[in-house]
């Protein structure tokens, strides 16, 4: 086939297609005319969102469409909420694959962190290379009664692979037991090493173990060792946070500390309860669920 024949049956094509479908609109048609249809979602748009107008893609697909394009950079997600979550996944059985797929959503997400156990940190590190949303492993974890030597040893460990935010977990027996000065040193000494790497401290009180009195010591110890925030729990005590817990927490840290709510969050309800109460970051495996939700 010559190009001359080839130009000529694209144009019998064409010829065809508009027959079936009809007519198409006249140049001089206004900009937008013909959009706004009297059953659009949004009265007076003159685009073509599919996440904001169902009836409009219900129409697309009508007339013949089997697959519909949407650019995540439509969905309305709001970036305050999402920069306050530590997208975590810290079950023990979770696989590469698992992890993977958490380090991509925070990527499109952009939460603050995504939050993994130890080994996977060099996995989490390149996956998130090149974007804003840290490193962060979790220190002692989850009964933080391991001594303070192996603490500070596998903080040195995780930062050199990558870590920038340290998540330890107290000396819950210590605290119980009045050894405050070991529990203050015990936190000391992560400190000292993530910030000497530029990384910081959440110190986990797991506050379902103690009662108010034990939690108002341990954060006074967490602040008087330089962490930068203080934790309500692993996620793996007997229950997680409480907007309780997290206001107590904050009338004893002050505004100069962090404090981060973490178990049991799983809604935007559940945000918005655990930020009211004083939280200025929250740890949670339902993230995107929570973000979606705010969208919505």
């Amino acid at each position: 086939m010559t190009e001359t024949e080839l130009e000529i049956l694209v144009a019998q094509i064409g010829e065809e297609i508009l027959a079936r479908v009809g007519p198409a609109a006249s140049p001089e048609s206004k900009k937008g005319e013909g959009l706004n249809l009297p059953d659009q979602v949004c009265p007076g748009c003159v685009q073509r969102c599919v996440q904001t107008c169902a009836r409009n893609s219900k129409q697309i697909i009508a007339a013949g469409a089997d697959r519909v394009s949407a650019s995540e950079r439509l969905t309305k997600i709001d970036p305050t909420i999402a920069a306050l979550i530590d997208h975590t996944i810290l079950k023990p059985e979770a696989t590469r694959a698992d992890v993977t797929k958490i380090c991509r959503e925070a990527r499109q997400y952009n939460f603050a962190s995504v939050c993994v156990n130890p080994y996977w940190v060099p996995l989490v590190r390149t996956e998130l290379a090149g974007s804003p949303v840290k490193v962060c492993t979790v220190i002692g974890f989850p009964l933080g009664a391991t001594s303070s030597e192996a603490k500070v040893a596998e903080s040195a460990a995780a930062l050199r692979a990558g870590a920038q935010e340290l998540d330890m977990v107290i000396n819950v027996g210590a605290l119980r037991s009045g050894d405050h000065e070991a529990v203050k040193l015990d936190i000391k000494g992560v400190v000292k090493a993530a910030h000497e790497a530029g990384a910081i401290v959440k110190v986990i009180l797991e506050t379902a173990l103690l009662d108010d009195n034990q939690k108002a010591v341990a954060c006074t110890l967490a602040k008087l060792a330089g962490a930068d925030f203080v934790k309500t729990s692993t996620g793996f005590g007997p229950s997680g946070a409480t907007a309780h817990d997290v206001a107590l927490m904050r009338s004893v840290v002050g505004p100069e500390m962090g404090v981060k709510a973490s178990g049991g969050v799983r809604t935007l309800e559940d945000l918005k309860t655990m930020t009211a109460a004083g939280a200025t970051r929250i740890g949670a495996s339902a993230s995107v669920k929570i973000v979606e939700a705010a969208a919505a």
